[in-house]
């Protein structure tokens, strides 16, 4: 390669494979817990509403890449945001 780069070394040629993909957006989407309600108790719901999510406190919560289960975490304040920490990666079954 023109680079310099060792085309026999395994690890150089799975950086140059890995570099291709940095710039492609995913969705990452976090989920705090999940509530069942009939559309009439939606609909009743108003401005400082609480709905009763499925999970407790302290419980892992889900973080998925493009809808796919990749880890659970705990969610943390940084400064003025609210964040998550990843406590667990989740491994497929898939190669």
């Amino acid at each position: 390669m023109a680079d310099g780069m060792d085309v026999n070394d395994p690890n150089a040629l799975e950086n140059v494979s890995l570099e291709t993909v940095y710039d492609i957006p995913v969705q990452v989407t976090v989920v705090l817990g999940r509530a069942n309600m009939l559309v009439n108790q939606l609909l009743k719901l108003g401005r400082g509403a609480v709905i009763e999510l499925d999970k407790k406190v302290g419980e892992p919560i889900d973080i998925f890449v493009n809808n796919r289960l990749v880890a659970r975490g705990e969610v943390v304040v940084v400064e003025d945001r609210i964040g998550v920490t990843m406590t667990e990666i989740i491994k497929s079954d898939k190669h």
